[in-house]
């Protein structure tokens, strides 16, 4: 407890949400709608960096998950009628079987072949969408009867609480023995293996989780939107951006991806007067801190702590 409490990281994920609590008083629907966004784009990287900064595999296709819970929920709601609750557990569950499907063949490969299994997984999404136009909506996607509020500050309350449980469970299993587990099998899989661990149990063990954390928050933010779309959920884009915030953020930290993904999506928005010039800005930036810090920001204040 004392560690804990001595914990840089702690105290810094306390102010970030002291913050977020009292940000409702003060901005605007418009700022908060932006918030809300950025806040479930937080649970995406932080479940991506478990995957990536502790497994060390590299998921190029985040939004194979995150698509499979946004439609599966969608998908039911709209032509089943079931409520909320019972739409994301479907989504969770599509995605953590997509996921298992995925993964199981894929783990068995070596070097980038995986990174490039889960990257032809979200194109083949992607076509199946527009396959099945009938059921999925296609290209144009599909509404969603159900929201889960109107009030800008209800959606806002409902993303921040998620994003903080999500990240509580997500950062505790990364100092679990299990996240010393897999931050063995990412850096020598085979020394690891000779240590007797599983690691090829434990990597999928750490898709699955990503895919639960993935599919729930994906079918969350589909009835935050009102709608499932190819554009907003499943485009390589996204995906691009969900990397480049958990990078941003730090790797390995878990809160540092939250915080990556904020600030992205944050920035677009501000940045969004300057039209084309918006993408060159955001991405220059991005690629200045990873260049220059490669441990993130929060990962490059931590361990400039720790050096002293």
């Amino acid at each position: 407890m004392r560690r804990l409490l001595r914990s840089r990281l702690l105290w810094i994920a306390v102010l970030v949400l002291g913050v977020a609590a009292v940000l409702p008083l003060w901005l605007s629907a418009y700022v908060l709608g932006v918030l809300t966004a950025g806040y479930y784009f937080g649970v995406f990287a932080m479940s991506w960096d478990l995957l990536f900064g502790f497994a060390g595999e590299v998921n190029f296709g985040p939004t194979f998950l995150i698509g499979l819970g946004a439609y599966t929920a969608a998908i039911v709601n709209s032509r089943l009628g079931l409520g909320i609750p019972w739409c994301v557990l479907a989504g969770v569950a599509s995605a953590l079987i997509g996921g298992l499907l995925l993964a199981i063949p894929a783990l068995r490969l070596r070097g980038p072949y995986f990174g490039l299994v889960t990257l032809v997984a979200v194109l083949l999404l992607q076509n199946a969408i527009v396959i099945f136009a009938g059921v999925t909506g296609g290209e144009i996607g599909m509404t969603v009867p159900d929201v889960l509020s109107l009030s800008a500050v209800t959606n806002y309350w409902y993303a921040l609480a998620f994003l903080v449980i999500c990240a509580i469970i997500l950062f505790g299993l990364s100092r679990s023995a299990m996240g010393l587990i897999l931050q063995a099998s990412g850096q020598d899989p085979m020394e690891a293996q000779a240590l007797g661990f599983n690691v090829t149990k434990h990597k999928l063990m750490a898709f699955s989780i990503s895919a639960v954390f993935s599919g729930m928050a994906g079918a969350m933010l589909a009835f935050y939107m009102g709608a499932a779309s190819v554009g907003t959920l499943i485009d390589i884009s996204i995906a691009v951006q969900i990397i480049i915030a958990a990078v941003l953020g730090g790797r390995r930290t878990i809160l540092g991806a939250a915080l990556g993904a904020v600030f992205l999506i944050g920035a677009n928005e501000l940045l969004r007067p300057l039209g084309q010039l918006n993408t060159f800005v955001v991405s220059a930036l991005a690629l200045a801190v990873i260049l220059f810090f490669p441990d993130g920001l929060l990962g490059h204040a931590l361990h400039r702590k720790e050096a002293k």
